[in-house]
C-alpha cells in the first residue's frame, strides 16, 4: 500500500500547490458532501416533494453510512495528514509538506471516505427520483417528450458527476483523503442506493421494524467492535493518529468519531419511525394536505429555517457518553419535527386561518 499512499500524496501535493486559488470553493464542495448535510438541508426538501423520497433519503444515508464504518474498521485505511509523518518510505527527514486545515483532521479511518459516499449515495437517490417524476408517461409517443426526457437525463448525470468530483478533489485537497479512497467512497454509496431502491417496504415499514433495524445495527457495530477488541485490535487506532498529527488541537471534533456517526444514523431512523408511524403525520401530511402547495411551501420554508437555527446547539463534549447521547436525541428530533410536528403546526394554522375567512 505504501505505493498507492506515495502517489496519493503527489496528488494532494499537485492540487494544493496549483489550486490555491480554488479553496474556498474546495471547503465548500467538501461542506456539500458533508453527511450531516442530507438531514438538515437534502431531507426537508425531498419529503415535502415526495414522502418515499424523503424516506428512502434517510434510509440511504444510515445505512450506508454504516456500512462506511463497518468498511472503515476492515480496511484500516490510513489518512494522508497522518501517514507522511509515519511512514518509512521517506528518509532523513524529508517527509512531503501537506498543508492542513480546520477540516482535514478527521479522526476516524480513511478507506472508504465517509463524505464521498454518503454525497454520492443521497445525489444519486435525488437524480433517479428527478427522473422519475419528468419520465414521459408509456401512452406518449412523442419524438420531442422523449429527446427532451434524454437531454434532462444527461444534463441531471453530467451535474451528478461534477459534484461527486468536485466533493472528491475537495477531500483530496485538504488532505484528509486518498484518491483511491474516494473514488471506493463514490461507488459504494451508489451501490447502496441502487440496493434500497429495490426495497420498496422502507415506504411503509412499522415503527417495530424501525426499532429492529436500529437494534441489528447498534449490535452488530457493538458486537463486531468487542469481537475484535477481544483479539487485541484496536478499532480506535486512527483516533489516537489524528490527535498526535492534527496541526491544530482545535480541529479535533468528538462528532467525527466512529461511533459518533454510528448515534448520530439511529437517531435519525429512531426519529423517521416514529414520525411516519404518528398521528400527527397522518393528520397534517395526509389527505388534503397532501397535494397542498402552500401547505408543503409553508412547511419547508419552517423547516429549513428551525435547523439552521438548531445547528446553533452544541452538544456537550466534556464527557462522551453525555455528548453520545445527547446526539442521538438530537437526531432523533430532526426528523421527528420535519416529518411530523412542524406539518402538524402549518396544518392547525392553516386550519385556523380557513376557519377564519368561513
Amino acid at each position: 500500500m505504501d505505493s498507492v499512499y506515495s502517489h496519493g500524496v503527489l496528488v494532494i501535493q499537485h492540487l494544493q500547490n496549483n489550486y490555491r486559488e480554488c479553496q474556498d470553493f474546495l471547503n465548500f464542495m467538501s461542506t456539500v458532501g458533508d453527511p450531516r448535510n442530507i438531514f438538515s438541508v437534502y431531507f426537508p426538501l425531498w419529503f415535502h416533494l415526495s414522502h418515499n423520497v424523503g424516506i428512502k433519503m434517510i434510509w440511504v444515508a444510515v445505512i450506508g453510512d454504516w456500512f462506511n464504518l463497518i468498511f472503515k474498521w476492515i480496511l484500516f485505511g490510513q489518512r494522508p495528514y497522518w501517514w507522511v509523518q509515519e511512514t518509512n518510505l521517506y528518509h532523513n527527514n524529508s517527509f512531503p509538506h501537506l498543508e492542513q486545515f480546520h477540516i482535514t483532521c478527521e479522526t476516524g479511518p480513511g478507506n472508504p471516505s465517509g463524505h464521498a459516499m454518503g454525497s454520492s449515495c443521497v445525489w444519486y437517490v435525488m437524480i433517479t427520483s428527478a427522473l422519475n417524476f419528468t419520465r414521459p408517461s408509456s401512452t406518449i409517443t412523442s419524438v420531442q417528450g422523449y429527446q427532451r426526457f434524454r437531454l434532462l437525463k444527461s444534463c441531471l448525470w453530467m451535474a451528478f458527476w461534477v459534484i461527486q468530483i468536485s466533493v472528491c478533489i475537495s477531500r483530496i485537497f485538504i488532505a484528509t483523503h486518498f484518491p483511491h479512497q474516494v473514488i471506493l467512497g463514490v461507488f459504494a454509496g451508489m451501490m447502496v442506493a441502487e440496493v434500497l431502491d429495490h426495497i420498496p417496504s422502507v415506504y411503509n415499514a412499522s415503527l417495530k421494524a424501525y426499532l429492529y433495524t436500529n437494534l441489528f445495527l447498534f449490535c452488530f457495530a457493538v458486537g463486531f467492535y468487542l469481537l475484535l477488541k477481544s483479539m487485541d485490535i484496536n478499532l480506535l487506532w486512527s483516533v489516537t493518529k489524528a490527535k498526535k498529527w492534527c496541526a491544530n488541537p482545535d480541529w479535533i471534533h468528538l462528532d467525527t468519531t466512529p461511533f459518533a456517526g454510528l448515534v448520530r444514523n439511529l437517531g435519525a431512523l429512531f426519529g423517521l419511525g416514529l414520525a411516519v408511524n404518528s398521528q400527527m403525520f397522518i393528520q397534517s401530511c395526509k389527505g388534503k394536505n397532501a397535494y397542498n402547495t402552500r401547505f408543503k411551501l409553508m412547511c419547508v420554508t419552517a423547516t429549513l429555517t428551525s435547523l439552521q437555527l438548531y445547528d446553533f446547539i452544541k452538544m456537550p463534549t466534556h464527557t462522551e457518553a453525555l455528548f453520545y447521547i445527547s446526539s442521538f436525541c438530537k437526531s432523533a428530533s430532526v426528523p421527528l419535527g420535519v416529518v411530523a410536528v412542524i406539518p402538524y403546526c402549518v396544518h392547525l394554522l392553516i386550519g385556523d386561518e380557513d376557519r377564519k375567512l368561513a
